[in-house]
């Protein structure tokens, strides 16, 4: 019985890690269907976290005056909506999420309303200290659902961020991606409260 439990448990493990490799193999041919359906951007999205970030995009969408532009958790909507009046942007263009609280939901929180509006590549619009961690969140999120990128730096002197923090969010993203769960509730939980 012992023998049968173990080879039980050799096989589950794995079948589970098979479907990890197949799901996680399926991501770079999914972007590639996004790119050749969607060689050009059809949004901006802009990773909340500065108001440089904003003011870059309302330069560029001067340039492309046919593309909505999704904020996602970034600067308060009073002063994202004066910038791109400022630039000459029509709001109607300009959309407003704040359900993000970090990194990775702000792909999670916004990766239907692109689906919906049938959005296969988007410009990602964010600091350069912070674009590899948001190329890394996007290629897992946005990849697992068909959604092609196109990187957009806004120059900083920050330095980048360190690769222990960008593979903590892309084990978020994975388990997003098997889950529906980012673990961005546990943010909020310190181990020391009070029940």
């Amino acid at each position: 019985m012992k023998r049968f439990n173990s080879q039980l448990k050799k096989y589950w493990i794995l079948a589970i890690a098979g479907f990890i490799f197949t799901v996680v193999s399926l991501i770079p041919v999914r972007l590639a269907i996004a790119y050749h359906q969607a060689p050009q951007p059809q949004a901006f999205f802009i990773l909340g976290g500065g108001i440089e970030r904003e003011k870059l995009t309302a330069e560029l969408a001067q340039w492309y005056p046919s593309l909505e532009i999704w904020v996602s958790s970034g600067s308060s909507s009073k002063d994202i909506r004066k910038t791109f009046q400022a630039a000459g942007v029509s709001l109607t263009r300009v959309h407003i999420d704040n359900n993000a609280v970090d990194t990775v939901t702000n792909f999670t929180s916004l990766v239907n309303k692109f689906k919906l509006h049938h959005i296969q590549h988007v410009f990602l619009v964010t600091s350069s200290f912070h674009m590899p961690r948001a190329k890394a969140i996007a290629t897992i999120i946005f990849g697992s659902q068909g959604i092609a990128f196109t990187p957009v730096s806004v120059p900083t002197i920050n330095s980048p961020e360190s690769q222990l923090h960008i593979l903590r969010d892309c084990v978020r993203a994975l388990i997003w991606v098997f889950t529906g769960y980012t673990g961005a509730e546990l943010k909020n939980t310190r181990i020391d409260s009070p029940l």
